[in-house]
């Protein structure tokens, strides 16, 4: 599943999306692409947990696919 994050913009912000999601799914492979403030996620997680963790975290989210 790949979503954008607009409000991602740095190391940090990185951190915390992988972090965010981890702690929903240790096992997710998460890959985040800060230029194209985009994060492809790989796990047991629907579009919509993904969803919900990083908006916790700070960092609304839509689905690109």
């Amino acid at each position: 599943m790949k979503f954008s994050v607009p409000d991602m913009s740095c190391g940090h912000c990185k951190a915390a999306v992988e972090r965010a999601i981890a702690a929903q799914d240790a096992g997710a492979k998460v890959a985040v692409d800060l230029a194209a403030h985009e994060v492809s996620v790989e796990g047991a997680l629907s579009a919509d947990k993904v969803m919900a963790a990083l908006a916790e975290e700070g960092y609304p989210a839509t689905r690109l696919d």
